[in-house]
Order: C-alpha cells, then structure tokens, then sequence
C-alpha cells in the first residue's frame, strides 16, 4: 500500500488535506467557489455533447500534445526513483 501511496497511507492523505485546504484558501482569495468549478464542469460536458465528435478530436489532439510531455517526464521521475531506492536497499 505504501508503494502505491508513494508512502504511508496516513502522511499522503494528511498531505493532501493540508495542499487541499492551501488551494481552498487561494481560490477564496480569487474569489471562486467549488460552484464555480461545478458549473464550469458542466458547461464543458454540455458544449462538449453540443459540439459533436469534432469535440472529442478536439480533447483527444491536446490530450496526445500534454501526453508527450507528461508521461515521459512521469516514466523519468519513476526510473529516477525506481533506482534511488535499489541503491538505497541494496539486497545481497
């Protein structure tokens, strides 16, 4: 489970709380509200369903132009990872 977590279950979810509360505070200060984002969400689906499936051509060309950035930054840090802890515990 800690693997999966990237540590303990406890320390990750406490972590997320507390980054949950700080962005909380700093969409207050920018005077949005979770129903805000709920409508904008909304909408998004809606002119999504109106537009068709040039919409989905639409997402599926910035999703394919974000994915050749995220997931090969994603895969490095995990290598990086991945080999810091083997050096780390070396097993005899």
């Amino acid at each position: 489970m800690e693997r999966f977590f990237g540590g303990s279950p406890a320390g990750v979810i406490l972590r997320l709380v507390i980054l949950s509360l700080v962005v909380g505070i700093v969409l207050g200060v920018l005077g949005l509200d979770a129903f805000d984002i709920v409508n904008s969400l909304r909408n998004l689906v809606v002119r999504i369903y109106n537009l068709g499936f040039d919409a989905f051509d639409w997402l599926f060309t910035y999703f394919l132009l974000g994915a050749v950035i995220v997931f090969p930054v994603w895969f490095v840090a995990r290598l990086i990872k991945t080999a810091g802890k083997s050096r780390d515990n070396p097993k005899s």
